[in-house]
C-alpha cells in the first residue's frame, strides 16, 4: 500500500476533504488506534502501513513515565468511544461528530489495505462501542 494511495481513498470516501485534511484524519485515527490496542498488535499492524507511518510504531513502543517514577506503554490504553472521538478531533481540529465520522472512513480505508487476519485481531482488541466504527462484515465478525 503506497501513502498516496492511502490518503486519496480516504478524500475520496470522505467527500470534500482536502489533501490537508484527509492526512490530518489518517494520523488522527491511526495514532488514537495505535493508543487503544497492545503495543504488539499495534506494532503488527503499523508494520503493514506504509512507511510514511512508521512514526506510529514509536507511538506502540515508547513508555511514558508514571506518577511513581516507573514506566508504562503508551499503547493498549483502555477508553472507550468517547475518549476515541475526543482524541481524533483534538488531533485532528475537528468536532466530535466530524471525527466520528472521518475515523469509520479511515478505519474502513484502513480495513481494505491490511490483512483481513490482522483486521480481525485489531477488531477483537477493541471494545464493542469502538468497534462499530469498523466496516459492518469486520464489527460484527467478532461478536458473540
Amino acid at each position: 500500500m503506497k501513502y498516496g494511495d492511502l490518503v486519496h481513498t480516504v478524500r475520496e470516501q470522505s467527500q470534500g476533504i482536502g489533501r490537508d485534511e484527509a492526512e490530518r484524519a489518517v494520523s488522527a485515527v491511526l495514532g488514537t488506534l495505535v493508543e487503544r490496542l497492545p503495543a504488539g498488535l499495534a506494532r503488527h499492524l503499523v508494520a503493514q502501513l506504509p512507511h510514511e507511518l512508521a512514526w506510529l510504531t514509536g507511538s506502540a513502543a515508547v513508555a511514558r513515565s508514571g506518577p511513581d517514577g516507573s514506566e508504562r506503554p503508551v499503547s493498549g490504553e483502555r477508553f472507550g468511544l468517547t475518549a476515541f472521538a475526543g482524541r481524533v478531533a483534538w488531533r485532528a481540529g475537528i468536532g466530535e461528530e466530524e471525527a466520528l465520522q472521518r475515523s469509520a472512513v479511515v478505519l474502513n480505508v484502513l480495513d481494505a489495505f491490511v490483512s483481513p487476519e490482522e483486521m480481525s485481531k485489531v477488531a477483537g482488541a477493541l471494545p464493542a462501542d469502538i468497534r462499530e466504527l469498523l466496516p459492518v462484515t469486520r464489527a460484527l465478525e467478532t461478536e458473540v
